[in-house]
This record gives C-alpha cells, structure tokens and sequence, in this order.
C-alpha cells in the first residue's frame, strides 16, 4: 500500500535570483528549496507560505503564482508524495547567506534542523537540486520571462 504525502515547495525569487539551502548536518540531502509536508486541512497557499517563513525566517513573502503539481514516488518509504510549487517573492534586502535553524520540523529528526541558505542566479546560476525539487522550474523561468538552459 502506497501512502500518498501531500507536500509544497516554495520557489523564492529576489529580483533574478532563487533562494535555496544546503543542510551542513546532513549533506546528504543536497540542494534544496523550501518545501514542507502539509498539515490536515490547511490551505495550501497558506501552507507554503508557513513552510517558507518556518525554513528561512524571512519575513515579507509574498505569494505570486501557483506554478503546477506533480506526483513523485518514495519507494524506499512506500510513499507517493504530491507536490505543489509555488512562486515567491521576496520583498526588502535579505542577507546573501545565512544559516537558520527551524524548530519545529514536523516529520524525521526531532532536533532543531539547521539551513545554510543562499541565493543563486536564475537563470543559469542553479545547481543541481535534490530530486524532484527543480521539477518546475522551467515554468518559473517562463513566468519571470527568463531565458537559459532547460534542465
């Protein structure tokens, strides 16, 4: 039996540029954007927006776009999860790195989990994301009217 895992994915822009993190205890995971399991009964426009402030600490987002969905298979954890992407952008000055820790992270490690987040440059500047996590980003290049490599 597959469990089906309803999940949101925020892509944060500040001018032509896309916010993701790293996990310095777990660089396993890779490069990530900012993304989250949603809760029973929430929004998901007010999930992601949750989701973005409780990984990065960024105040003033602002939702732009619903981007898509997709379905991406978790067979080593019988799971299925439906994901959700979302554009945002990010009003204001923010750092150009810094580390935040959320408190709460909901499924997996019961410890505060640390981010190193930092901004690359749309639309070449991307590095290789973790799977599933740059599934839409042609449609945010499309919708910033950005042209660059497709991946």
């Amino acid at each position: 039996m597959t469990i089906l895992r309803e999940k949101v994915f925020a892509y944060i822009t500040h001018g032509e540029r896309l916010l993701v993190f790293s996990h310095p205890d777990f660089p396993e995971a890779g490069i990530q954007v900012p993304a989250g399991t949603m809760h029973e009964g929430e929004d998901p426009d007010e999930e992601v927006m949750r989701e973005a402030f409780e990984e990065t600490g960024l105040r003033g987002l602002r939702l732009n776009a619903f981007l898509g969905q997709c379905d991406f298979p978790v067979p080593e954890r019988g799971e299925m999860h439906r994901r959700r992407f979302y554009h945002l952008l990010c009003d204001g000055e923010p750092p150009e790195r810094w580390r935040h820790q959320e408190s709460d992270p909901g499924e997996g490690p019961t410890e505060p989990i640390t981010f190193e987040l930092f901004w690359v440059t749309l639309p070449d500047g991307v590095p290789e994301l973790s799977p599933g996590h740059g599934e839409m980003l042609n449609r945010l290049r499309e919708l910033m009217n950005l042209r660059g490599e497709s991946r």
